[in-house]
């Protein structure tokens, strides 16, 4: 299949994901080579990467426990302090190997150490592979408020390796099929339609190269999102907010992000038919297809409040104003939109019905 050239990356697929790394492992000159994993990457990935590439065997490996909750600056400042006491330097190369969560804190600490060493991403989930590993967006959470600090900077070289994903449930799965589901949305109706037929989540890897190329096409225009990189953010202004309330909630079972950003997204084609005329048939239409494919989800009063609260710590706000992106109809988005406070609370009501 295929490579396609990001800004700064390169991202293979397949099996030519392992020559490309051994290619690359042997023509750098690194110092040092880490592997950073959680305990599934560890037992379930790590080994048949090892195994593919023989230049990985003297490599260090670095552990974090899997999870959200661990996707902070104590994390980082471990691994910081790992790096250093293993005499890592600006030469050494640092191999994200696992989902959103470690791609997203593994690029950041590789971005800050020693002011910025090479690091490659190989995403283990399908979250990863369509979306956090691709793009160049790194960084932590603070407390429950997701993604407050980081930067943005591409890894060197992006490997997409799906027979990693036989190592996921299906929830996993279906999590980040959310996201396959939004560059449908945002970019391509016929996409969209194509997705929204899936019967089962094993036959996905045709449609992994598509999105990768669909979020690229928009990174490669604005780099830094200034204006239309904005519109990958359709579903995640309202579903970062729900998957921060959850996330903080000890009582309540926490989101998967796919799975809060499906929430997301109906919410948000709600408030676009009223404001930027999505069509209703539309509109019924991706209510219809993410209730299929996702469970749903009963909020209180209370925690409606809770979670418009949490909308004031979204990345895209400006001066105060909480700034939407909404769709005029499948493939045409709209960004910056400001939304009132009653349609906000009636889309909640729309998606419960």
């Amino acid at each position: 299949m295929q490579s396609i050239q990001t800004l700064g990356a390169q991202v293979y697929f397949y099996q030519e994901a392992y020559a490309q790394l051994s290619n690359h492992l042997k023509g750098s000159n690194y110092s040092s080579v880490f592997v950073l994993v959680d305990e599934n990457t560890e037992k379930d990935c790590l080994p048949i990467l090892l195994e593919k590439v023989e230049q990985l065997q003297k490599a260090t490996i670095l552990r974090i426990p899997s999870g959200e909750e661990n996707k902070n600056i104590a994390t980082c400042l471990q691994l910081w302090e790992s790096l250093s006491e293993a005499d890592a330097d600006r030469k050494s190369l640092m191999i994200n190997l696992g989902g959103g969560v470690l791609t997203d804190l593994g690029g950041f600490v590789a971005s800050t150490f020693k002011r910025g060493i090479d690091f490659i991403n190989i995403p283990t989930t399908l979250l990863a592979m369509v979306d956090a590993s691709v793009g160049g967006k790194t960084g932590v959470d603070l407390g429950p408020l997701k993604n407050q600090v980081g930067v943005i900077r591409e890894a060197v070289m992006v490997l997409v390796i799906p027979e990693f994903l036989k190592t996921l449930e299906e929830r996993q799965l279906v999590s980040g099929f959310a996201e396959m589901l939004k560059h449908g949305l945002i970019q391509d109706f016929s996409y969209w339609q194509q997705l929204s037929k899936t019967q089962q989540f094993g036959t996905l890897e045709e449609h992994i190269h598509r999105s990768v190329s669909l979020k690229n096409q928009v990174v490669m225009k604005d780099p830094t999102e200034k204006n239309e990189r904005k519109i990958l953010n359709f579903g995640h202004t309202l579903g970062h907010a729900i998957e921060s309330y959850f996330l903080n909630e000890s009582e309540q079972e926490t989101l998967l992000h796919g799975e809060a950003i499906a929430i997301g997204m109906v919410l948000e084609a709600y408030i676009s038919s009223k404001l930027t005329g999505l069509p209703e048939d539309q509109l019924s239409d991706i209510k219809t297809t993410f209730k299929r494919f996702f469970k749903s989800v009963v909020f209180t009063a209370s925690q409606i409040e809770s979670i418009l609260n949490l909308l004031r710590y979204d990345k895209k706000n400006s001066y105060g104003r909480v700034n939407f992106v909404l769709l005029k109809s499948i493939g045409e988005p709209v960004i910056d939109v400001q939304v009132p406070e009653d349609l906000l609370k009636s889309s909640f009501a729309y998606y419960m019905e």
